[in-house]
């Protein structure tokens, strides 16, 4: 017995790059339990991520221990982190392509992307994408006919709400600036047309500034401050993610009422959020992989739409912006940050 628990001891202690060896000991007679392998291509390294990120990769990972999979008994994790740098996606995916995967798991257009380049043969499941139908990820939503499926973020053009926010609370404003992106086909000349009739059928016009790599951020807020429009939007992308505590400040700086899709980006200072539920679909996102553990095809699987939509406001940067948000606008919030 003493020789058992040493081995047991001597296994544990075995850390593998992104993962653990995990072993199962059981009764002589009994098999092996299943190990799965699942590859993960995130943004920052928990240990550079902000209290919000950290809540949501544990709500991942909760929801696949309520399934049955625990990290380091029967499921190995690998994990890569572009820093923001979506130029090292082909790289990273490649990487984890080479590792025998059971699933890839990838957040973001640019990332889904890289992983149906990468691969054909190992299930992907994506969260955090906008239209993978427009963007060439998959044929349809109801039968993704590819080894990629999951959650699709975005059910409706967010501009008319964030126009119809804008409209409640500056009536009189007119002109916009939108942080938008062309990689991994989140803005496309389409998109960008349709956004446009739509915020001008509503009385207001556009001007889009790129925003494809943190470098770009700098020379995209002076261009804003120099135009001075009545208002800025975050098109859904994760630098507008990765960079929104410093978005919000550039905002504040500028009194300038900003929109994004994610309440957490009200969190960290943007006035008004409203767009799909992160939470919902990072659960979607693990309930997608278990069901592809079990044995389901992922071209079988449909892709879910948002069935859940948040409306954050940040009451304290209104305070700082010189903002009244009606009554009639607070009714509707989903969180209020004092």
């Amino acid at each position: 017995m003493k020789r058992r628990r040493a081995l047991v001891r001597v296994f544990a202690g075995c850390a593998q790059v992104g993962g653990w060896l995990a072993v199962t000991f059981g009764a002589a007679a009994q098999p092996a339990a299943r190990v799965y392998r699942i590859g993960i291509v995130g943004a920052v390294p928990p240990a550079a991520a902000d209290a919000d990120t950290v809540r949501l990769t544990e709500l991942f990972y909760e929801t696949l221990r309520r399934r049955g999979y625990v990290e380091g008994r029967n499921l190995v994790v690998e994990r890569r982190y572009t820093e923001g740098r979506a130029e090292r996606l082909p790289a990273l995916v490649a990487e984890l392509t080479r590792l025998d995967l059971d699933v890839l798991v990838v957040t973001g257009n640019p990332a889904a992307k890289a992983a149906k380049a990468a691969t054909k043969t190992i299930p992907i499941v994506m969260l955090l994408v906008s239209d993978p139908v427009g963007a060439g990820l998959v044929t349809s939503l109801a039968r993704p006919d590819a080894n990629l499926t999951g959650t699709t973020d975005v059910q409706e053009d967010l501009t008319l709400k964030w126009v119809a926010l804008l409209k409640a609370i500056t009536p009189g404003a007119s002109r916009v600036a939108i942080l938008s992106s062309e990689i991994g086909g989140f803005d496309p000349a389409a998109i960008r047309d349709a956004r446009t009739a739509s915020a001008r059928a509503m009385g207001v016009s556009i001007s889009h500034f790129d925003l494809n790599a943190p470098s770009d951020l700098d020379h995209a807020v002076a261009a804003i401050a120099r135009e001075r429009p009545d208002a800025l939007f975050l098109d859904h992308h994760p630098l507008s993610y990765i960079l929104r505590r410093v978005i919000a400040e550039f905002a504040i700086e500028q009194r300038l009422p900003t929109f994004g899709s994610l309440r957490e980006q009200a969190r960290a200072g943007i006035l008004m959020t409203y767009g799909a539920s992160a939470a919902w679909q990072v659960r979607a996102a693990a309930s997608y992989v278990d069901r592809i553990l079990k044995g389901a095809k992922p071209a079988d699987l449909p892709i879910e739409q948002p069935t859940i939509f948040d409306l954050a406001i940040n009451l304290k940067t209104a305070r700082a912006l010189g903002v009244t948000i009606p009554q009639s606008v607070l009714l509707h919030a989903d969180e209020v940050i004092e």
